[in-house]
């Protein structure tokens, strides 16, 4: 078998996993669940700090202000990128997103194993690399459209509660946002490939794969306001296009590993 042949098999196959992954996502209700919580989990934080932080501060007694955001842009990122900032701005942002990505992969993958979807697929001699590199790249499209409707969240949010749009006042502009959001939703690449396979890890133990999941995104967490601040440039963005990716790979062929080695039960 040439070469040629072998790609245009492996293509012919992988598309026509696409095609059943895409169709299996869309019509799973936990999807839109994950989407619905995307859009509306920005609203609500800035809606309600901004009304605490009103309350906090008109109360003469109060020694302290509760810190709030006072910019729509910090539902977003910090312009410097200190990781080391822990305060309510800081961690009540779009970062809480990947720690959502790898719950709903875990959940997504979790189900298939649960069901006995994945082995009957392996039971028709389909590969399991093609498996992996489906989920990573239908999963990672599901990754990109939280973290787009979270952004349109912020904005609709900070409307209701009156924040400020000025991109000086937190010492950006609109083409750091813009490779800003793109640098995080490829970073959501790193995420989706460690839920994709610690999942083939637990399979039906669904509590023992978002508990690794977690575990291990929380040791990666610091790194997010590095990596994607709000300032975010081209260095950012070609470290996260070009690194993401090759994260999910070298984690897909571990994964890959796993599911050779291992029982799918």
């Amino acid at each position: 078998m040439t070469a040629n042949t072998k790609i245009n098999d492996f293509g012919k196959r992988l598309k026509t996993m696409l095609k059943v992954d895409f169709r299996r996502m869309f019509t799973m209700p936990m999807v839109y669940i994950m989407l619905g919580i995307s859009l509306v989990l920005p609203i609500l934080i800035l809606v309600m700090t901004s009304f605490m932080g009103g309350m906090s501060g008109a109360d003469p007694q109060a020694s302290t202000s509760m810190a709030t955001f006072t910019n729509v842009w910090q539902a977003i990122g910090s312009a410097g990128g200190n990781a080391m900032t822990m305060d309510l701005t800081s961690m009540c942002n779009i970062n809480l997103l990947y720690f959502l990505v790898v719950i709903f992969v875990c959940l997504f993958v979790g189900e298939e194993f649960r069901s006995g979807y994945v082995k009957n697929l392996f039971t028709v001699r389909a590969k399991k690399f093609d498996y992996i590199l489906s989920k990573t790249i239908v999963l990672f499209a599901a990754s990109a459209g939280m973290f787009l409707l979270y952004f349109v969240g912020a904005m609709i949010g900070g409307g209701i509660a009156g924040l400020s749009f000025s991109l000086t006042a937190v010492k950006a502009s609109a083409g750091g946002v813009a490779a800003c959001m793109i640098s995080k939703v490829f970073f959501a690449l790193v995420f989706v490939s460690i839920g994709l396979t610690l999942s083939t890890v637990g399979k039906q133990k669904l509590w023992l794969s978002i508990l690794l999941s977690l575990a291990a995104g929380m040791l990666l967490f610091t790194m997010i306001p590095m990596m994607t601040p709000l300032s975010s440039g081209a260095l950012n963005v070609c470290l996260c296009v070009l690194g993401g990716p090759l994260f999910a790979l070298g984690l897909g062929a571990v994964g890959n590993v796993v599911l050779s080695k291992t029982s799918l039960v």
